[in-house]
């Protein structure tokens, strides 16, 4: 029987799907002869979604139906699902007016049927989906993956059809085996009904794989929808240099999923795919990485990448992505105002160096702040991303006055428009080391199911604890009393105005005590 494959993107936001791209690139390099169309439900409106995903099954009669989940946890700072959760959540626990209250309670309720509905939606889009191909092909066959698979895929298993294959992480090798029908149990993955998954399946490394620049060429043969990404000007098209990330932050799920051996894309093929999407129009690329530059053993790399860019004579384009601002060098940062980034995020959880220390996160403050500085020397002029996490392990009001003096350090650096503080609390991942903390300190059982929400559930995974949490509570609600449209800033000024602003130096320094008690370094 002839393979004919068919990627379903579920409906997420309009995300560039590089995963699915990716996946379809790298199966017809080892498979020309293989027929492939990936379709997009994330530019399909929501009223469409069976009977458009009915319509390219019945055309394309598919024998393989790889569906790509993006999304599933919904703790986030930002607007969403029925609004937005961490105001709705703060409303309903902390707020004192009992029309506030009410309001919190009336905006989780609506997140949660939103939830559960965008949950049962795609579960029935992947039935009907392989039902449908069943139809035309009896032998027909899914896999689902995707980030929300990745970390949820315990939970999952209850929920898929039998015999579909979960595929955690990259599915590349995976489908390799699929497709010659070789026996792919070693890779990270299981099948429902028929295999159980491995015990920590999801820390399992992953197949090592050389990526070559991606043939857009043929992508726009197989996917309809693909110039829905080239319409606007200002939208960032996903490019990867590089998978995996070595570090151990307490919170992060990236490390786990993507694995902690850092596999560098070729610089050349890196530059390639993106001149291909520069010559369709494109002129913002996101580097996909979990960290652009994850490790100081890897500047050279982002420099080489860098020149190559310089070089290739795309002289008008913007980038941004994460990057840890603790590897930058006086000629990286030269490099990066001159290939053109125009927006970065750092996720430094915190100012006071002793939290970062105990979140596991392996950087210096003080570095960032020296890197930060060549930054601005080089001629960087654009926006800061600086993420906050309030309340991790042992926050206390002086860890806070720490974390209010290094933002304003920033703002000095950059300037105080410039240094955006996105405010976060941790949203509790499975599989991470913030996870076994919660276990071992009886904040969570082991046999919650993290997909389950409820009201006290909740309260956990959106990490704020007490003795603390009140106060946090109090702070956000007042902040968006105040000034709702610049949320992270009036959180800043609102802390600053109850507790102060310690000495630079004091965040700065962490003395490791001889007598402290490492929380996380068992987890």
């Amino acid at each position: 029987m002839e393979n004919r494959i068919l990627y379903v993107r579920l409906p997420c936001n309009p995300i560039f799907p590089i995963g699915v791209v990716y996946l379809a690139d790298h199966v017809h390099k080892l498979f020309p002869e293989i027929e492939q169309r990936i379709f997009d439900l994330g530019t399909v409106p929501p009223l469409d979604f069976n009977s458009a995903l009915d319509t390219c099954i019945d055309e394309f009669q598919p024998t393989l139906l790889v569906f790509s989940w993006r999304d599933i946890q919904i703790y986030a700072p930002v607007g969403g699902r029925g609004g937005n959760p961490l105001q709705h959540s703060f409303e309903f626990f902390y707020a004192f007016n009992p029309l506030v209250k009410f309001r919190g309670a009336t905006g989780l309720l609506r997140l949660a049927v939103s939830y559960y509905k965008e949950l049962w939606r795609n579960q029935g889009l992947i039935k009907r989906g392989l039902k449908r191909a069943q139809k035309h092909q009896p032998n027909a066959r899914a896999v689902v993956g995707g980030g929300a698979v990745s970390v949820f895929y315990e939970q999952l298993q209850h929920n898929l059809p039998q015999g579909t294959v979960v595929s955690v992480g990259e599915g590349e090798t995976l489908l390799e085996k699929l497709l010659r029908g070789e026996d792919f149990s070693n890779e990270r993955c299981y099948v429902v009904g028929e295999t159980q998954p491995r015990d920590r399946l999801i820390h399992e490394a992953p197949t090592p794989l050389e990526k070559s620049a991606c043939n857009y060429d043929y992508i726009e043969k197989i996917w309809a929808e693909f110039s829905y990404y080239l319409q606007s000007s200002d939208f960032y098209i996903g490019v990867q240099t590089k998978r995996g990330c070595p570090h151990n932050c307490c919170y992060c799920i990236y490390t786990v999923v993507e694995g902690k051996q850092v596999r560098i894309n070729p610089a050349d093929e890196v530059v390639a795919e993106m001149r291909q999407l520069y010559d369709r129009g494109i002129r913002n690329f996101w580097f996909t990485d979990a960290q652009f530059i994850p490790a100081r053993r890897f500047i050279d790399d982002a420099i080489e990448l860098l020149q190559k860019i310089v070089d290739s004579g795309m002289t008008d384009i913007h980038w941004a992505a994460y990057i840890r601002a603790d590897n930058l060098t006086p000629e990286l940062c030269d490099l990066m105002v001159k290939t053109g980034m125009n927006y970065f995020e750092i996720g430094i959880t915190s100012g006071s160096q002793e939290l970062v220390r105990k979140m596991r996160m392996g950087y210096n403050l003080r570095t960032v702040l020296e890197n930060c500085r060549d930054l601005k020397a080089a001629g960087f002029n654009d926006l800061v991303s600086v993420n906050y996490s309030f309340n991790v392990i042992d926050e206390r009001p002086e860890t806070i006055r720490q974390t209010i003096a290094y933002h304003r350090e920033l703002e000095r650096i950059f300037g105080a428009d410039k240094v955006e503080p996105a405010i976060f609390f941790i949203g509790l991942q499975p599989h991470t080391h913030l996870e076994e903390y919660a276990f071992k300190n009886g904040i969570l059982k082991p046999d919650y199911d993290p997909m389950n929400l409820k009201p006290w559930t909740v309260q956990k995974l959106l990490w704020n604890p007490e003795p603390l949490g009140s106060f946090f509570g109090e702070v956000c609600l007042q902040a968006w009393r105040q000034n709702p449209n610049d949320f992270g800033r009036e959180v800043m000024k609102i802390l600053e105005e109850r507790l102060g602003c310690a000495p630079l130096e004091e965040a700065l320094s962490a003395p490791i005590p001889t007598t402290d008690k490492k929380q996380l370094v068992t987890a």
